[in-house]
C-alpha cells in the first residue's frame, strides 16, 4: 500500500522549498519517495525543436522519451479534463510514500504550509484533511501539531510514525 501525504496551502507558503527538503531527508532515512505536483497553470518539459515537441505538435496523444538516465511520457490531453489525482496516482510505481504538492481540496492528509508574513487563508481546523501545520512562526491555538518550515528532521520524524512507515 502505497502511502500519500500532501503539502499544501496558499501561494509563497513555501510549499516546495519543503517538499524538497522533505525528499532529501526521507530519502536519506532509507525511504523510496515520489512525488505529485500540481500546477495550476500550462507547463510544457520539452521546447519548440526537440522530436517530442515535433511528435507532440504533429497530432502524437503521448510521447516517450527514454534514455539510460531517465524516462518520461507526456500525454496531451487536449480536450480531455484534467485526470483526478487517483489517476495520476495508479501511474506511479509503487513506493514507500508519495509527498504530493497542491491538490489542496482533495481527501488525502495533508500538512498546510504556512508563510505568516501574508494574509492567506487558514485550512487547518476548517479542512478535517489537514494533520499538521509547517509555519515560519508560532501558531497560536492550533488544531493539529505545528512544526518550524526549516525543522525538517522533526516533521520527517512525524510523517514517518502518522504515515506508519517502517
Amino acid at each position: 500500500m502505497t502511502r500519500i501525504i500532501g503539502v499544501a496551502g496558499f501561494k509563497n507558503a513555501g510549499k516546495t522549498t519543503l517538499v524538497e527538503k522533505l525528499v532529501r531527508e526521507l530519502t536519506a532515512r532509507g525511504h523510496l519517495v515520489s512525488t505529485v505536483k500540481h500546477a495550476h497553470h500550462s507547463f510544457d518539459i520539452d521546447h519548440e525543436g526537440r522530436d517530442s515537441f515535433r511528435h507532440r505538435k504533429a497530432g502524437a496523444s503521448e510521447v516517450a522519451v527514454v534514455s539510460r538516465h531517465r524516462w518520461a511520457i507526456i500525454h496531451e490531453l487536449r480536450d480531455e479534463a484534467e485526470p483526478p489525482l487517483t489517476d495520476i496516482l495508479a501511474k506511479l510505481a509503487p513506493c514507500d510514500l508519495v509527498i504530493v504538492e497542491g491538490y489542496k481540496r482533495d481527501s488525502h492528509e495533508k500538512i498546510e504550509v504556512r508563510n505568516l508574513d501574508l494574509d492567506h487563508p487558514r485550512l487547518a481546523g476548517d479542512d478535517p484533511t489537514v494533520v499538521a501545520i509547517a509555519a515560519n512562526g508560532e501558531v497560536a491555538d492550533a488544531p493539529v501539531p505545528v512544526f518550524s518550515r526549516d525543522d525538517v528532521t522533526a516533521l520527517a520524524t512525524f510523517i514517518e510514525r502518522h504515515m506508519e512507515l517502517a
